[in-house]
């Protein structure tokens, strides 16, 4: 993996404080109660940085999914499975 663009689905709403745990992340959309954060990893060790961060912060995660260069979150049905983590 290299410089993948990942969305990080997670319940709920993030304050600007807890957002700063995520740099380089954007929020794509706020609906239904979850929260759409995309942005680039450069490699698993940054993936899992990520996913530990989200623990630590006590953060409801619902999905991680990688995004194809070719398909825009327009185009995406929202994920609201939950992945066990």
């Amino acid at each position: 993996m290299l410089n993948e663009t990942y969305e990080i689905v997670i319940r709920g709403t993030l304050s600007p404080a807890l957002l700063a745990a995520f740099p380089g992340f954007d929020v794509k959309e706020v609906e239904q109660g979850f929260t759409h954060l995309v942005g680039t990893v450069p490699d698993q060790a940054r993936l899992h940085g990520l996913l530990d961060t989200v623990a630590s912060l006590n953060i409801e995660l619902v999905s991680v999914n990688p995004l194809s260069p070719d398909v825009s979150s327009a185009d995406r049905e929202p994920s609201t499975r939950r992945e066990d983590t």
